[in-house]
């Protein structure tokens, strides 16, 4: 029996990837609006409940909206916006995190996929906050490197363009006012107890994010090297086909090089530990459209139906 599936917003960057990865796939079945109905709440109403599993690819207001018109209890709805990931009542998409955490999505009508920089930020911090390394406490910060396809299609026109400004052909910090909308997911899923000073830099490539936390190893709980925090990440992570812990010789880490761009295509997320005795920087490398976004969608789709996690995905 054929699951489905309609794609509310699929003109957008990340709902043309979803719709992307189901070609191919003979378990789905689209429901397709017309395109000259796609904002119109009535059609959009129709196609929400007519289906099985309903993808929001929206803005927050609209996808607050789309949940408004859910009348079919069965419907699972799988939320790729910043509207619900911190909501009472809806699952946060990031099954590795805990067996809480999988087992909501698998049981769960209302999924919440993580932010792209939320992704790299918790996947990172959440291990050592739950086991009693990071002090909730700690004053956290991070900076980040994604590509522009994460900026939505206005500013990928602009970085496209022949007669783009020049500042566009170099790195550009941005949320200097330290507002990010993914803070507040950053710091709640963590159970952190101060907000994270947070820099991201958007770059002159397509696809692909690099999220760093620099932690000071004498303000941890117990002072750990960089062999025994990697260890406990790859202890923490051990079988999880989507995330994978770089080795102490991995090629790499000991260029003293971390692409953004590395994992671009990609749906996993890779973690590396570098530093020295006194500093240790932990990173995850990944791809904003993938596990950053569409990827970890399919991914909560997948659990949901109880097939494979990677079906559909590339790892």
């Amino acid at each position: 029996m054929q699951t489905k599936v309609f794609i509310d917003g699929s003109e957008g960057t990340t709902g043309l990837r979803i719709f992307e990865r189901f070609q191919g796939r003979d378990d789905i079945t689209l429901l397709k609006i017309d395109p000259e109905l796609r904002k119109d709440p009535e059609e959009r109403k129709k196609m929400i409940n007519a289906a099985d599993i309903a993808f929001l690819c929206l803005p927050d207001v609209a996808a607050k909206e789309s949940v408004s018109l859910v009348e079919n209890d069965h419907v699972v709805i799988i939320d790729t916006s910043t509207a619900h990931r911190t909501e009472p009542g809806w699952a946060y998409g990031f099954p590795e995190l805990s067996d809480a955490h999988k087992e909501a999505i698998v049981k769960g009508k209302r999924i919440a996929v993580p932010g792209c920089y939320a992704s790299g930020f918790i996947s990172l911090v959440y291990p050592l906050v739950a086991g009693n390394i990071l002090p909730k406490d700690y004053p956290v910060s991070s900076f980040a490197l994604s590509g522009y396809s994460g900026a939505g299609k206005k500013a990928i026109a602009v970085y496209e363009s022949e007669d783009r400004p020049k500042e566009f052909a170099s790195g550009r910090a941005y949320a200097l006012t330290q507002q990010h909308k993914h803070l507040k997911e950053m710091q709640k899923i963590t159970g952190i107890t101060r907000t994270p000073l947070f820099t991201p830099i958007v770059d002159d490539y397509y696809s692909g994010m690099l999220v760093s936390v620099p932690l000071y190893t004498d303000m941890l709980t117990e002072k750990k090297t960089v062999e025994e925090m990697r260890a406990f990440y790859e202890n923490y992570y051990a079988g999880q086909s989507f995330i994978e812990v770089s080795k102490a010789d991995d090629a790499i880490a000991e260029s003293g090089f971390l692409a953004g761009n590395q994992m671009s295509g990609w749906d996993g997320l890779k973690i590396y530990v570098t530093g020295n005795e006194d500093r240790v920087v932990v990173s995850a490398q990944f791809d904003n459209l993938g596990k950053g976004a569409s990827g970890a969608a399919i991914q909560c789709m997948n659990l949901v139906l109880g097939c494979p996690m990677n079906k559909g995905l590339s790892l």
